[in-house]
């Protein structure tokens, strides 16, 4: 399990509780069957905790709710979920002071929310352009002036970078070359000349602007797994052409977003709080940049009076690759690009394993807990007997899958120790599906939160569940699979 070229089966380097969940994916029966058994065995188990909501939705548990709300709108954050969830979620636990943990803080949601409650929030994240989202947003808060103000709307009524003599080059990487059109490149690389003529906060905003409008101006759209590219650009990818619509006039896109963006400035001038929802007094914000894993251990035991957050789904979403037009822009490097994809919770088939008992030697008790997991095993055992006959459409699945929970039930562990007793983890998550096998990410990683210190409280289920791929359901059928909303509460 700790040993990167395990893929199942004997391995010298591997634990002694890792030999034995090895045995014991070797004597099951690794067929769909059995999975099916062991998951309505773990439903009758959690029968009673499983409660549909009819207050929650896809809107209100993604990003597409905030679409609407000042502030939140600005940037796109498609994994996100929506200020609306996380208000009603506060509100519903009588989450009201203290100070709350979101190990995977994204673009920071969870924490402007709490803040604008009054609540202390620290939260933890490693994508940069996560950290900019939230660092951005912070700067403007504390910062902003009517000076700053009437100097944005001058940008926006005169254009003026289009007549910029300085022209700054593109960042690029390997994966976003020839992302735009040239004119489109023409013009940012003007635009990003003519900031350095501003003050470190106009040039702060302005840049926050143009990363919010890369994506609609360029050859490429968002797609999960990775960028998806346009016919227009001359770049080939899969067997059928792809055309995402309107690529969007960069005079234009850039011009309407800063306008977004002063529009709802204007709407809260000199508050505490941007996001302010009537409370005296914002909560502190926190920020740490880097991976949960590397960070939480380093937190001090009983200090959260909640976690708040949505891990990365076990879906093969690499978010290296679909924010690589933004991670170019704020100076990310081939090689620090790997380094992040690396640190990423497993959760994309290029993540390599993890030694977990290296990083942390106190997780043996997580890694048991997993080991133990007679539904994860299953799975585990199905999957790898599927990649060795060959019928997996990548081999890197089960390793993925794998290491998503061994390094999740590290991070629950985490969660226990740093949790105050009584206090509640609520985490967004979606069930996935791998070569026919329904996985219960939810019953799965609430069995080993049981395990690992906590009482699960309800799992929270959106009507109606979500239909899988159209290649899992041209070959097994389509079936419904759930996204909920676990509450677990600190033994």
């Amino acid at each position: 399990m700790i040993d990167e070229s395990w893929e199942g089966g004997y391995n010298p380097g591997m634990t002694d509780r890792a030999l034995q969940a090895d045995t014991f994916r070797s004597e099951i029966k690794p067929t769909l069957e059995e999975i099916e058994r062991l998951d309505r065995g773990m439903e009758h188990h959690f029968r009673d905790r499983f409660l549909v909501q009819a207050a929650l939705n896809r809107q209100l548990v993604s990003f597409q709710a905030n679409k609407s709300r000042p502030i939140y709108r600005w940037y796109k954050y498609k994994e996100g979920f929506s200020a609306g969830l996380m208000e009603h979620l506060f509100a519903k636990y009588h989450i009201s002071s203290g100070r709350i943990l979101d190990p995977f803080a994204g673009s920071g949601t969870s924490l402007f929310v709490a803040s604008d409650l009054g609540i202390d929030a620290d939260g933890i994240e490693l994508l940069p352009i996560g950290q900019q989202i939230i660092t951005t947003k912070r700067v403007i808060e504390a910062q902003i002036t009517q000076e700053h103000l009437c100097r944005l709307q001058r940008w926006i009524e005169a254009g003026e970078w289009k007549y910029s003599k300085d022209r700054v080059e593109i960042p690029e990487l390997r994966i976003t070359r020839g992302a735009y059109p040239d004119q489109t490149r023409d013009l940012i690389g003007r635009y990003l000349g003519a900031i350095a003529y501003e003050s470190p906060f106009v040039q702060t905003i302005l840049r926050f602007a143009l990363l919010c409008v890369l994506e609609e101006v360029s050859f490429t759209r968002k797609d999960g797994q990775y960028l998806r590219w346009d016919h227009r650009s001359g770049r080939r990818q899969g067997n059928r052409p792809f055309d995402k619509g309107e690529i969007h006039d960069f005079e234009q896109a850039i011009t309407r977003k800063l306008g977004d963006i002063l529009a709802d400035l204007a709407l809260t001038p000199l508050q505490p709080s941007l996001f302010q929802n009537g409370h005296e007094e914002p909560g502190d914000i926190k920020l740490m940049g880097g991976s949960c894993l590397e960070i939480m251990p380093h937190l001090d035991t009983k200090t959260y009076d909640a976690i708040v957050t949505s891990p990365p789904y076990c879906n093969r979403y690499d978010y290296t690759r679909t924010y690589a037009l933004e991670l170019a822009l704020l100076g990310v490097d081939e090689q620090e690009l790997l380094k992040l994809r690396q640190a990423m919770l497993s959760c994309t088939v290029e993540n390599r394993t993890k030694d977990l008992l290296g990083m942390n030697p106190s997780w043996q008790e997580a890694i048991a807990a997993a080991d133990s997991q007679e539904l994860l095993q299953a799975i585990l055992a199905y999957l790898d007997h599927q990649r060795t006959i060959g019928v997996l459409n990548n081999n890197g699945i089960p390793r993925m899958v794998r290491g998503y929970f061994y390094e999740m039930a590290c991070v629950i562990a985490e969660s226990a120790r740093v949790l105050k007793s009584g206090a509640p983890l609520l985490m967004v998550n979606d069930n996935v599906r791998y070569a026919g096998a329904s996985i219960s990410v939810d019953m799965i990683l609430s069995a080993l939160a049981e395990r690992l210190g906590f009482m699960v409280e309800n799992i929270l289920v959106l009507p109606g569940g979500k239909g899988n791929s159209s290649q899992q359901m041209g070959e097994h059928g389509r079936e419904p699979l759930r996204k909920c909303v676990y509450v677990w509460r600190k033994s």
